[in-house]
């Protein structure tokens, strides 16, 4: 009874491997743009398109990043200075790239520029908290994306947005999961769009990685900021106990990170160099094990598995 559907699902495999093993060729003719060079994913992948032979057109936020990366890198690898956060610069870096790729047009984009911190409970962060991390992971994403349409366009290319497990889940306060939420809306949205220009729309949504972004020592500095100056009534309420055990949840969260950072960079070189991207990508079994099947139990089971772990608020219902 259940031989002919393991043979099917194998074959069902099989085919799906088969089918994703497949890498366009002509590499070497095609143009990338990424954002978020200096370090991270972005320099890892500037350099790891590079050595396939990829016209790498890698955006810094810092002369010092661009410099670093071009020391490791071949002579065809080419830097700019973009923050994404600012539409002068973005339109800049578009006009830049328009100049290089001519008729070509452009490959690849990969919105790859984030920030992580401040992460804590909501109730702890102001408006300008939120804004700061939306500005940088959404709407410098959406910004990028619309200046350099034209040439993605043009090359019937590619469009690789880094979103996070963390898009599909909302495991902590702040803007963050609210910003990778709307890098997974704003993906959707432009892959329904562009489907007829022949152009596809790949998103990355990894767990906790060992990058800059997950650094320790900024998270607990952002923490400690955000506490240091709540108002009185509001750190009454939660209480000295719940920053603790905040601070102590955060840090063997991190603790937790998964250095193989390379999982990431090959899921985003399949979706510019496959011939059959996917749509998503979750690299680390944290996210195919536990934040994607936890997105889709129902609500009151996912709240009761996360809500075990918080700590108590000094007021709370007994």
């Amino acid at each position: 009874m259940w031989l002919p559907l393991l043979v099917f699902v194998g074959l069902l495999l099989l085919y799906r491997w088969y089918r994703q093993s497949h890498i366009l060729e002509n590499l070497s003719d095609k143009y990338v743009f990424i954002t978020g060079c200096d370090r991270g994913f972005g320099y890892l992948l500037a350099k790891q398109l590079d050595k396939r032979g990829m016209k790498v057109l890698a955006a810094c936020l810092t002369e010092k990043g661009a410099e670093n990366l071009k020391k490791e890198a071949s002579s065809r690898l080419q830097t700019v200075m973009l923050d994404i956060t600012d539409s002068e610069s973005v339109s800049s870096a578009a006009k830049w790239a328009t100049d290089i790729v001519g008729d070509a047009g452009l490959w690849g984009l990969v919105n790859n520029a984030g920030i992580g911190v401040p992460m804590s409970p909501n109730a702890w962060q102001t408006k300008a908290d939120f804004a700061k991390v939306l500005n940088v992971n959404l709407l410098g994403s959406f910004d990028v994306t619309v200046n350099f349409l034209p040439l993605i366009i043009k090359a019937r290319g590619r469009i690789v947005n880094l979103s996070s497990c963390c898009g599909r889940l909302a495991v902590v306060g702040g803007g963050y999961c609210p910003s990778k939420f709307g890098v997974e809306a704003l993906s959707d949205s432009l892959r329904r769009e562009l489907r007829d220009f022949g152009v596809k729309v790949s998103i990355i949504e990894p767990s906790g990685f060992k990058t800059e972004i997950l650094l320790l020592e900024h998270h607990l500095k952002a923490v400690g900021h955000l506490w240091s100056n709540l108002p009185s009534q509001i750190k009454d309420y939660y209480g000295e106990q719940y920053y603790q055990k905040h601070v102590n949840n955060v840090t063997n969260h991190l603790a937790k990170s998964n250095p193989n950072v390379y999982y990431v960079i090959d899921c985003m070189e399949h979706a510019l160099t496959a011939v059959h991207p996917w749509t998503r990508y979750s690299p680390g079994l944290n996210a195919k094990l536990f934040y994607l099947p936890m997105s889709y139990l129902p609500t009151v089971l996912s709240d009761y598995l996360l809500c075990r772990s918080l700590p108590k608020p000094a007021y709370h219902l007994r």
